[in-house]
């Protein structure tokens, strides 16, 4: 038979049929015999083309379905952060790509998109990012093989985006840090600036990764996967305000966070002529702390803090502090990769872009590869041969 009616199971139809030494017996879904044979022929063909090696071609989907499908398959693998800048990208993407076929996009038809986020102000980097995004999505959809050779992102120039901090700034920042309301900043900044670690790598990191006796901590998951799991060992005053930080939480468990969500309060004093715009911040007080959960956002203290402190950066040029500190001190690159989570396929690229060196500490560096000759020279007594005439040293000098 091919397609009938089991007795007593209602009005819908089966198929039943032999393939390949084996039987085929599924509902079709449906009371109507045409249809319900229909549905059987299809199911018979799509089972000879498998067996035949003949893949089906996909439906063409909407830039908006493809990219909830990518979305999808892709969220578990992803920090909540990831996620976030994703979304914030298709919330861009999705107005103008969302209504087309993954298949008709064309590279002029995101030429144009650049052009327009450009006259909307938009940087290139954050352009490059959102192009980004829609490759991925379009990689998923097979698309975009077929356009990337004509499709070109923006220059960026890396140098100047990223700076290091003076010692003075750093001190300056850390005691703006400790007058802050906010008790999680000091620890926090304190672990940027000695191992250079990401904000997220830092806000998720629990006290089970944390070892007091070894000094060290274990990173989770980082932007790399040569930075996940790293372990990094701790200085001195950064294991202290560490051990610090742990006495305020004597019930600690290894799960808990680090640095756990809380609510922070804080009362003000009024100004000399008792005006509410004159009044002054005089204590802060954590509250409502649920350990189990990741510190939201410390932006507004931060923000705070390098306003008293007088020093304008980002958070991430901690870590480019961290990394060009221990560049200027002589560490080996691999070692700095090792522990900064550099991949070793980009570990040159990375150490161009965190070493920022001033003029003085190139000029150490020629110095102390001049050699002992040099330093006879800048001392006024150079050796040379005794036909080397002022002629000749002239000669040499143009």
């Amino acid at each position: 038979m091919a397609v009938y009616r089991p007795t007593g199971r209602g009005k819908i139809f089966w198929m039943d049929f032999v393939f390949a030494a084996q039987r085929i017996r599924e509902s079709t879904h449906t009371s109507s015999r045409t249809l319900a044979k229909r549905i059987e022929a299809a199911r018979r063909r799509g089972l000879e083309e498998a067996a035949a090696g003949v893949r089906r071609q996909a439906r063409p989907k909407l830039v908006s379905v493809a990219a909830e499908d990518w979305i999808t398959q892709r969220a578990p693998k992803w920090t909540a952060s990831t996620l976030e800048i994703h979304r914030r990208h298709l919330g861009h993407l999705l107005p103008v790509f969302g209504g087309q076929l993954a298949c008709d996009i064309e590279a002029a038809d995101i030429h144009r998109y650049q052009q327009q986020r450009l006259d909307q102000k938009a940087s290139r980097r954050t352009i490059n990012m959102e192009i980004g995004t829609l490759r991925s999505v379009l990689k998923k959809a097979r698309r975009w093989a077929l356009i990337q050779e004509d499709v070109t992102l923006f220059p960026e120039d890396h140098n100047g985006k990223g700076r290091k901090l003076s010692p003075p700034e750093q001190e300056a920042l850390l005691r703006a840090a400790g007058e802050s309301r906010s008790p999680a900043l000091l620890p926090f900044v304190v672990l940027a600036l000695a191992t250079g670690a990401r904000f997220g790598t830092i806000r998720t990191l629990t006290w089970g990764q944390v070892d007091f006796k070894a000094r060290a901590v274990k990173w989770g998951h980082d932007k790399t996967e040569a930075g996940s799991g790293r372990i990094v060992p701790l200085t001195e005053r950064a294991a202290t305000v560490l051990e610090h930080w742990a006495a305020q939480f004597p019930r600690r468990q290894p799960g808990h966070y680090v640095f756990p969500r809380m609510r922070i309060g804080g009362a003000g004093r009024r100004g000399p002529q008792g005006a509410r715009g004159d009044a002054a911040f005089a204590a802060g007080c954590a509250y409502a702390t649920d350990p189990t959960q990741p510190v939201g956002e410390i932006k507004e203290a931060w923000e705070a803090a390098k306003k008293r402190a007088g020093v304008a950066c980002r958070f991430h040029d901690l870590r480019h502090t961290a990394a060009s500190r221990m560049m200027d001190a002589g560490v080996p690159l691999p070692k700095v990769a090792k522990i900064l989570g550099w991949k070793p396929s980009t570990m040159a690229l990375m150490a161009a872009r965190y070493g920022h060196f001033d003029l003085e500490d190139l000029r150490s560096a020629v110095e102390a590869g001049a050699g002992p000759a040099a330093a006879g020279i800048a001392s006024g007594s150079p050796n040379f041969p005794p036909n080397f005439s002022e002629a000749k040293a002239a000669d040499l000098a143009n």
